[in-house]
C-alpha cells in the first residue's frame, strides 16, 4: 500500500462553501459547522480561507479579512481551558506585537488578557472571581472587534467537541453578544462525537435559536462527487466499478476515500492500518462484553436483525439490549427498525477484520447454523444468499456450492441478473472442490457454464461472458449429441454480441458462424434469431446488403414457424437497415403486435429503443423522449439497467439535448456513466455531455469528454460522425479552422462504412463554415476543400424533417463560403428549427440572420431577430451565446429594447428580474450585502438571497466575477463610441447555425478568432 495521496481539489462543497462566504459578506454572525470525522471540515475552512485575501473588498483597495484560527485539545475528560484563544492570542502578538494588541484594548490596558497568555504579564489579582471572568469575556470581544473594525474578521475555533466548559462558555458569549463590527464566528465539531450526554449538544442547541447563527452540516459525498475527488486524486477518471466500490466501502467520506484509494488507482483488499486504527478508537473504549457482540455482529453485514444476533451471541432479547446500549450511546451502531447497523461500513469491516482465522471460520459458521435452524430469522428473499455467504466464510464447499445454486434460482426470478452471476460463479469456482457437485445440484458442469454466459449477456458483464463463452466451447468440442451444434451457435451468438459491445474484433465471424452451424431444413428459431443478430450488427460496419439478406430470411424462418419473438426481433432489423425518417406513421407496430402475442420482455425493449431512436430522427423530440424514458423505466424493472437502460439513456438524452433541457439532459448522462456502460454506448454519452459543455462554454469540459469519445468511435457511423461533429465545433470555437476542416475528413470519404445522412449533415454545415473562415486557405490535400462538401451533399438525402433543418442551415453556411450573407436562407433555417422546437439552432440561425441583415443595413430586423435570440439563449444559459449576441448589439449599435428603447437587456440575456439587476449594480459598486440591504430597504438575508441567484443566472463563482461580467457586458453604462463604429457597422460570426459554433467564455480573450470579422 503506498502512503495516501490528497485530493488537490475540494469535492462536493460548493453549497457549503458558498454559504460560508454570504455569511461573511452578512458578518457580524457565527456558523456552527458539524459533520462526522472525515468528512473535510477543516478543508473546508482552508478552501474558505484561501479565497479571504486578494479578493472581494481587497481587490478594491481595502484591507483583506483577516483569519484567526484555534483548535481545541483533547486532554483526557475535557480540554485545555481557553485553549483556542490562546492560540489565536499568540498569533496576534506575533502579526501586531503585544503594542498592537494594546492600541486595541481600552486604556492600552492588556493586564486582563494575562489569564490566556504569560506575555501580557502577570494577572492583577490571583483570584478568579465571576467579575474577573466577566472582564476576561469582555476584553476578548473588545479586541475581536476592534480588530474588525479595520478589516473584516473571521475567527475559526476547531474541534468544539474537545472544548473545556470555559472555551464552551467563552463561545457561547461573543456569539450571544457580538455588535456590528463584520466578525465572523465559525465553531467546527464532530457529529459523531456527540454523544447524547455531551455538554457541546446542549450549547449547539441554544445557539442554533440566535439570530445570527447559522448551522452547517456536512453529509456523505454522492457517488459522483466520489468519482471527481478519486480523480482529482489520480489525475485521471478512474474506472466506474473502482468509484462504485470506493463508494461502497468508504460511504462518501473523503478521508475514507483518500485513505482507500492507492495512488495506482487500485483498492487494498485490506484496511490501511492507520485507517483501521482510526475506526476502532470509538470501538476499544466500550466495555469488553460490548465489542465481543459487536464482534459477532461484524459477520453479518452493516445491518444486522436483533433475533438473528441473539441467536448467534446465545443471548437473550433483554441482555442483549443492555449489552449493545453503550455502543448505540457511542454511535458506533443505530437503532434501525427491527435490528441494528454500524454507523459506518468500514467499522464493521475493521472489527470483522480483527478476528482470528479461527474465530472468523466459527462465527460464520454459527450464523449459517442459526439460519438453518430458524430460516424465519431473516427475510427469505436473503436467505439462500446469505447461506451461501456464510457457508463460503466457514469453508464448508459443499453447502456453499449448493446454497449459491439454490440462490443462483432466486435472483434470475427476481431478474436480479448481476446478483445471479455471482452466485453461478461461485458455484463454478467451487466445482472441483465438491466431488458430487453434478449429483448435489442436479446439472452438470457445462450446463452452469451455459446458464453463466447467458445470465453474464443479462448483466453487461461482457468481459466475464467472453471468458465463460469460450471455455463453454471448449468443453462442447468433447461433446456429441445431436444438439451440440445448436448449443455451440447459441454460444457463438453470445460471444458474439458481447464481443461487439466491447468493440473486439472477430465478433462478425463468430456471428456467421452461428448462422453456418444451425439447419436451414427444417429451420428453427435459433437460426431466425442468429440471422437476426448477424443482421443487427452487420449492418453498422458491412453495409447493408448482407444485414438486408439476413434479415428477411429471418423473417420468413419466424414467419413460417410462428415464432412471434423471432418475428418481431427480424421486422426491427429488418426496420434499421434502412431507416426512413419521413415515414408519417409508426413503422415500430408490426414488431410490437409480435412481441405482444409472444409475451416477451427483450423485444418490447428493443422496441423502445428503436421507437425513441426514429421519433428522435425525425424532430419528435418530445415523444422521443417520453418513449425512450418509459424503455429505461422497463429496462430497470427486468434488471438490464446497465445495457439497455444505459442506450436508452442515449435516446433520452439526445431528445432533451434537442429541446434545450440540458440540465436535465446532463443529470441522464451523468447517470448512465455511472453504470460503466458497455464500451459501445459510451461515445454517444461523451459526445453528448461534451457538446452541452460546450455550447455552456465550458471548453476544457468539452475536450475531456471528446478524449474518450474518440477511443471508439470507429465501432459504427452513427459514433464516428457524432464524435467527429463535436471535434469540429469544438476546434472551430477555439479558432483552429484548419484542424476542424481536416476533422472532417472521414465523413467525406465514407471511410468505408454505411452512410447516415442524419449524422453526415451537421458535420457538412462544420466543414463549409470552417472553408467560410479559411477562405482560399481551405485546402485539403492541397486542392480545394469545398467542392468535396458540395459533392459528398449533393448525394446525400434528406429523410424528415429533422434532416430539412440540417440542409437548410448547410445551404445558408455555404452561401458564406461564396462570399454570400443570405438573409432569407438563415430565416427559412430558423424557421425549420423552430418548427420541431430546437431552440438553439433556432437562436444560431437567428443570429446569423442578424448579422446578415447588419450587412444589408436593415438594423430593426436585426435587432428583432437578436432579441428573439437572446431570449432563447438566456432560456438554455447558452452564454458564449448569449455574449455574441450582446457583442453584436453593441458593435452595431442596435437598440436593445423594442421599438427602439435602449436600456441594460444585456441583464435580460441572462434572465436577471429588475430587482436583481438592482443588486447586481450595487454588487459592481463593492457593495456588501448589509449596504445594500441598507440602499435597496431590504433585510440583508433578502439581499443575500438575490446575490445567490445572480451568481447562478450569470453562472459565476464569486461577486467579483459577477461584477466583472457586469462591466465586461457594459450592464450599466454605454460603451464609448469608437472610431469604426458607424452606425449599421457590427461584427459577424461564422455562424454554424444548427451545428453548435459557440464562443469561449471569458471576454474577448476568451472569444473565438472567428468571431471577429467585420460586415
Amino acid at each position: 500500500m503506498s502512503a495516501r495521496v490528497l485530493s488537490p481539489v475540494l469535492v462536493g462543497r460548493s453549497a457549503e462553501l458558498a454559504r460560508l462566504r454570504e455569511a461573511l459578506a452578512d458578518a457580524p454572525g457565527a456558523v456552527l459547522l458539524g459533520g462526522e470525522a472525515g468528512l473535510g471540515k477543516t478543508r473546508l475552512i482552508k478552501e474558505f480561507s484561501a479565497g479571504l485575501c486578494g479578493t472581494g473588498a481587497a481587490a478594491q483597495g481595502e484591507p483583506p479579512t483577516r483569519l484567526l484560527v484555534g483548535g481545541c485539545l483533547e486532554l483526557g475528560s475535557d480540554g485545555l481551558p481557553f485553549a483556542p484563544f490562546t492560540t489565536v492570542l499568540r498569533e496576534l502578538v506575533r502579526d501586531i506585537g503585544i503594542d498592537g494588541v494594546a492600541e486595541l484594548l481600552p486604556r492600552r490596558d492588556t493586564s486582563g488578557l494575562a489569564r490566556l497568555l504569560p506575555e501580557f504579564g502577570e494577572p492583577e489579582t490571583d483570584a478568579a472571581t465571576g467579575e474577573e471572568r466577566a472582564r476576561l469575556f469582555e476584553l476578548v470581544l473588545t479586541l475581536l472587534e476592534r480588530l474588525a473594525e479595520r478589516a473584516p474578521v473571521v475567527l475559526v475555533v476547531e474541534d468544539a467537541h474537545w472544548a473545556d466548559r470555559s472555551t464552551r462558555d467563552l463561545l457561547s458569549f461573543l456569539i450571544r453578544n457580538l455588535g456590528t463590527a463584520p466578525l465572523l464566528i465559525v465553531v467546527t465539531y464532530r457529529a459523531d462525537e456527540l454523544h447524547r450526554t455531551h455538554p457541546l449538544r446542549r450549547l449547539l442547541a441554544e445557539l442554533d435559536r440566535v439570530e445570527r447563527v447559522r448551522r452547517i452540516e456536512l453529509a456523505r459525498l454522492s457517488r459522483a462527487a466520489v468519482a471527481e475527488l478519486a480523480a482529482g486524486i489520480l489525475g485521471h477518471e478512474p474506472p466506474a466499478r473502482i468509484v462504485d466500490d470506493l463508494h461502497a466501502r468508504s460511504e462518501g467520506n473523503p478521508l475514507f476515500v483518500e485513505a482507500l484509494l492507492d495512488s495506482d488507482g487500485s483498492l487494498p483488499s485490506e484496511l490501511p492500518e492507520s485507517l483501521r486504527d482510526l475506526l476502532l478508537v470509538g470501538v476499544q473504549r466500550l466495555p469488553e462484553e460490548t465489542q465481543e457482540v459487536l464482534r459477532d455482529a461484524s459477520g453479518g453485514g452493516t445491518r444486522i436483525e436483533h433475533a438473528l444476533l441473539a441467536a448467534v451471541s446465545g443471548l437473550d432479547d433483554a441482555r442483549l439490549a443492555r449489552v449493545l446500549r453503550p455502543a448505540v450511546a457511542a454511535n458506533v451502531l443505530v437503532v434501525d427498525g427491527d435490528g441494528y447497523a454500524f454507523r459506518h461500513a468500514l467499522i464493521r469491516e475493521a472489527i470483522h477484520d480483527d478476528l482470528l482465522p479461527g474465530e472468523h471460520s466459527r462465527l460464520h459458521s454459527r450464523y449459517a447454523q442459526a439460519m438453518e435452524d430458524d430460516p424465519g430469522l431473516i427475510p427469505s428473499d436473503r436467505l439462500w444468499v446469505e447461506l451461501s455467504h456464510h457457508w463460503y466464510w466457514a469453508h464448508d464447499t459443499t453447502w456453499a456450492l449448493v446454497s449459491a445454486w439454490r440462490a443462483a434460482g432466486d435472483t434470475r426470478k427476481a431478474v436480479a441478473y448481476a446478483e445471479c452471476l455471482s452466485m453461478l460463479s461461485r458455484v463454478l469456482e467451487l466445482w472441483d472442490r465438491v466431488p458430487d457437485a453434478a449429483e448435489r445440484i442436479g446439472v452438470c458442469h457445462i450446463e452452469v457454464l451455459e446458464q453463466a454466459v447467458t445470465t453474464a449477456d443479462q448483466a453487461g458483464e461482457y468481459e466475464m461472458g467472453i471468458k465463460l463463452a469460450t471455455s463453454a466451447l471448449r468443453k462442447l468440442e468433447a461433446e456429441r449429441g445431436d444438439d451440440v451444434d445448436i448449443r455451440r451457435a447459441r454460444l457463438l451468438e453470445l460471444r458474439g454480441r458481447m464481443s461487439y459491445e466491447l468493440a473486439r474484433p472477430g465478433f462478425i465471424e463468430d456471428l456467421r458462424e452461428a448462422v453456418r452451424l444451425l439447419p436451414t431444413d427444417p429451420p428453427g428459431p435459433d437460426r431466425a434469431r442468429a440471422l437476426s443478430t448477424l443482421a443487427q450488427y452487420g449492418r453498422l460496419l458491412h453495409g447493408t446488403e448482407e444485414a438486408q439478406a439476413a434479415a428477411e430470411e429471418s423473417l420468413a424462418i419466424a414467419r413460417r414457424i410462428q415464432d412471434p419473438v423471432a418475428e418481431a426481433q427480424a421486422l426491427l432489423t429488418l426496420f434499421c437497415v434502412d431507416i426512413d425518417y419521413s415515414a408519417g406513421v409508426d413503422v415500430t407496430e408490426p414488431a410490437e403486435r409480435a412481441a405482444r402475442r409472444a409475451g416477451g420482455s427483450a423485444p418490447l425493449t428493443r422496441i423502445e429503443v428503436i421507437r425513441s431512436h426514429f421519433l428522435e430522427g425525425a424532430g419528435q423530440h418530445e415523444e422521443a423522449a417520453e418513449v425512450a424514458r418509459r424503455g429505461m423505466e422497463k429496462a430497470s424493472e427486468l434488471g438490464m439497467a446497465r445495457t439497455k437502460g444505459t442506450f436508452l439513456a442515449i435516446n433520452l438524452a439526445e431528445p432533451l439535448v434537442s429541446l434545450g433541457r440540458w440540465d436535465e439532459a446532463r443529470t441522464v448522462l451523468r447517470q448512465a456513466l455511472d453504470k460503466d456502460p458497455p464500451l459501445t454506448i459510451r461515445t454517444s454519452l461523451f459526445v453528448l455531455a461534451g457538446e452541452i459543455a460546450l455550447a455552456r462554454g465550458d471548453l476544457a469540459e468539452a475536450e475531456a469528454r471528446l478524449a474518450p469519445a474518440r477511443e471508439v468511435m470507429w465501432r459504427k457511423t452513427q459514433d464516428l460522425f457524432a464524435t467527429l461533429r463535436l471535434q469540429a465545433k469544438l476546434r472551430l470555437t477555439q479558432g483552429r479552422h484548419r484542424e476542424a476542416l481536416e476533422s472532417v475528413v472521414p465523413v467525406l470519404e465514407h471511410v468505408g462504412l454505411p452512410d447516415d445522412a442524419r449524422y453526415a449533415w451537421p458535420v457538412l454545415t462544420l466543414a463549409a463554415a470552417a472553408c467560410a473562415e479559411l477562405g482560399e486557405d481551405a485546402l485539403l490535400d492541397g486542392e480545394p476543400a469545398f467542392p468535396l462538401i458540395e459533392t459528398r451533399a449533393a448525394g446525400l438525402d434528406v429523410r424528415g424533417p429533422a434532416q430539412r433543418a440540417e440542409r437548410l442551415t448547410y445551404l445558408a453556411q455555404a452561401a458564406r463560403v461564396r462570399g454570400v450573407q443570405d438573409i432569407r436562407a438563415w430565416d427559412e433555417a430558423a424557421a425549420a428549427w423552430a418548427a420541431i422546437k430546437r431552440p438553439y439552432p433556432q437562436a444560431e440561425a437567428l443570429v446569423c440572420a442578424a448579422e446578415a441583415a447588419v450587412g444589408a443595413g436593415d438594423r430593426e430586423g436585426a435587432a428583432e431577430r437578436l432579441r428573439r435570440a437572446a431570449d432563447l439563449a438566456a432560456r438554455l444559459r447558452a452564454r458564449p451565446l448569449a455574449e455574441r449576441i450582446d457583442d453584436l448589439f453593441r458593435r452595431a449599435r442596435l437598440p436593445r429594447g423594442a421599438g427602439g428603447a435602449d436600456g441594460a437587456d444585456g441583464a435580460a440575456t441572462f434572465g436577471l428580474t429588475p430587482r436583481e439587476l438592482e443588486v447586481l449594480r450595487l454588487v459592481a459598486q463593492g457593495r456588501s450585502n448589509r449596504e445594500i440591504a441598507e440602499a435597496l430597504f431590504i433585510s440583508a438575508k433578502t439581499a443575500s438571497v438575490h446575490v445567490s441567484n445572480i451568481l447562478g443566472k450569470l453562472d459565476v463563482a464569486s461577486r467579483g466575477e459577477a461584477a466583472a461580467t457586469a462591466h465586461r457586458l457594459g450592464l450599466f453604462a454605454a460603451p464609448p463610441p469608437t472610431g469604426d463604429g458607424a452606425s449599421g457597422n457590427g461584427a459577424a460570426h461564422n455562424g454554424t447555425g444548427g451545428t453548435g459554433g459557440t464562443g469561449g467564455s471569458g471576454g474577448e480573450a476568451g472569444r473565438p478568432a472567428y468571431a471577429t470579422r467585420r460586415v
